[in-house]
């Protein structure tokens, strides 16, 4: 299994930091928080750190340095947040290599986001996101999130079935082949509890490209972004 990535919060306001490390930890990642300038630095200057959430208690100068000193090729990425008047600093910091900043009051979703897609680009969530017609599926920590905004978790049973479709896209599986590699989560596995298994799963994650084959099973007809 691959080690899980590393989020620094640099001061980051107390509001936005709690609620989204939470966020992001329900997601399988490390969150380390560090209040001060000296705290960051020796936070930074170890191995392992993937991206680092500069917040605006810092002064503008202060996150620069920070960026500066343990940006580029190599380390970690920065994301500076910014007040909205400080469209200079905001240059500055592209400038230097930040890799994206962003002007306060922020949304913590959408902050969660922006790093997900650092992790993306960095190769250190590849294969763990799915993308459906209305939700993204977060297999590493089971979470369903959907358009709306709401988010549901997934059951180990359902977890099983969905990497089962995503291993054999438009490919139809029986009820045999479906109770011999994501057995249910009790022993009553067979015949017509597998539908009701199928339904419940289709419903989580709102979606229609898992579809019934009558007579045959079932199939897994992927997105555009999964086929070949």
């Amino acid at each position: 299994m691959a080690a899980r990535s590393i989020i620094a919060l640099v001061s980051v306001a107390e509001v936005v930091a709690s609620d989204l490390a939470d966020h992001l930890e329900r997601r399988g990642h490390d969150v380390r928080t560090v209040r001060q300038p000296w705290e960051a630095e020796s936070l930074l200057s170890g191995n392992g750190i993937d991206v680092v959430v500069v917040g605006d208690s810092l002064s503008q100068a202060e996150g620069r340095d920070l960026l500066k000193r343990h940006g580029g090729e190599g380390g970690p990425d920065f994301i500076l947040i910014c007040r909205p008047a400080d469209l200079v600093d905001k240059v500055l910091a592209l400038e230097l290599g930040a890799a994206d900043v962003v002007e306060s009051p922020l949304n913590v979703r959408e902050l969660a986001a922006r790093i997900g897609g650092l992790l993306a680009r960095r190769g250190r969530n590849a294969g763990e996101l799915v993308v459906l017609e209305n939700a993204t599926v977060d297999l590493r920590s089971a979470m369903v999130m959907h358009r709306s905004g709401t988010e549901e978790q997934l059951s180990p049973g359902q977890v099983a079935l969905l990497r089962l479709f995503l291993a054999s896209p438009r490919k139809v599986l029986t009820r045999d082949d479906i109770i011999a590699a994501a057995p249910a989560e009790n022993a009553d596995a067979f015949d017509r509890s597998i539908d009701s298994r199928i339904v419940r799963l289709r419903r989580k994650l709102d979606t229609e490209t898992i579809t019934t084959i009558r007579g045959a099973g079932y199939r897994f007809d992927p997105p555009t972004q999964f086929a070949d």
